[in-house]
């Protein structure tokens, strides 16, 4: 961990593993996503509105090599980074034809500055021919397959129609890991139907997984999701700024050291932001997560069992 945070930062094991400032880049390649195309569902999941978590950069032409190239000279200038990881976050990013993701992949891998590859998807959405293309790259790359599981808690992922359960993601994740890839799981804390126990057990469950790293979300309302119904109705209540800080707290104390967490919080988009608006001011929030800790006098494993 770095000196002064209670926790394994991304920021900082970056650093360390590359020498320098890495920053990632969010790619869109146009796919879509079992849930939605109707091989599982045509819904999408409860807090997913039709846009997903994309920059719709592939629907304005804007190809890989195109934003990538974007991308770099933007954080170049903002954080005068020269290392890169290319990030495919839109929709779910192994749900396409072998040779489609071969393109994709070794188009974002191209550029010189480009020293790692970031994967989004789904754990119903890895047959054994993508697992051993991304094990290929990671053979002289840094390779993390991010996978969403959300909730432990399949009455949840059910309320949710993610279309798979909490098996699904452990077996998912054991067979990336027994490829030698690392696993980033994707929680969100404040789901519906979900308190502090079931929160502190989807901790525990990530933490007897060999699972390298964790992004943890809020759940957040967008427009046009049928989260944002529900809200409407008066059927969900975000979780308080309190709540939240609260909550990924407990989260982090549960998780081994060994794990890299890569986000602290959810990132919307203003102008797609329902609820809750405290969630825009990103920095006050992780800054409120590390005041916690010290108020605690807690870490990162505090009350993991081992």
């Amino acid at each position: 961990m770095a000196a002064g945070l209670p926790y394994r930062y991304l920021n900082s094991y970056l650093k360390d593993r590359f020498g320098q400032r890495v920053q990632k880049i969010t790619l869109d390649a146009g796919l879509t996503c079992p849930n939605r195309d109707g091989r599982v569902s045509t819904g999408g999941c409860l807090f997913c509105n039709a846009r997903g978590s994309g920059t719709g950069a592939w629907g304005r032409g804007q190809d890989i090599p195109a934003q990538l190239e974007a991308g770099m000279a933007r954080l170049s200038r903002r954080y005068g980074a020269a290392r890169f990881i290319a990030y495919f976050q839109s929709f779910s990013n192994t749900y396409a034809t072998w040779t489609t993701l071969r393109e994709l992949y070794e188009a974002a891998l191209t550029p010189p500055q480009v020293v790692g590859l970031a994967v989004g998807t789904r754990p119903d959405c890895l047959d054994d021919e993508v697992l051993d293309l991304l094990a290929g790259y990671a053979r002289d790359r840094l390779v993390w397959l991010e996978l969403g599981l959300q909730s432990a808690h399949d009455a949840t992922l059910a309320r949710l129609n993610r279309g798979h359960d909490a098996a699904c993601f452990r077996q998912a994740a054991l067979r990336a890991a027994a490829r030698g890839l690392e696993v980033v799981a994707h929680v969100i804390l404040g789901l519906p139907g979900e308190g502090p126990r079931e929160m502190a057990a989807t901790a525990e469950f990530l933490a007897r997984l060999p699972v390298a790293g964790v992004k943890i979300h809020l759940l957040y309302v967008v427009k046009g999701s049928g989260l944002a119904r529900l809200h409407e109705q008066g059927e969900y209540v975000c979780l308080t700024e309190d709540q939240y800080v609260s909550a990924a707290a407990d989260f982090i104390e549960r998780l081994p050291p060994r794990l890299v967490i890569h986000r602290l919080t959810g990132d919307p988009h203003a102008e797609e932001l329902v609820a809750p608006a405290w969630c825009l001011d990103k920095f006050r929030v992780m800054n409120l997560i590390r005041e916690e800790f010290a108020r605690r006098g807690s870490r990162q494993g505090s009350r993991w069992e081992g």
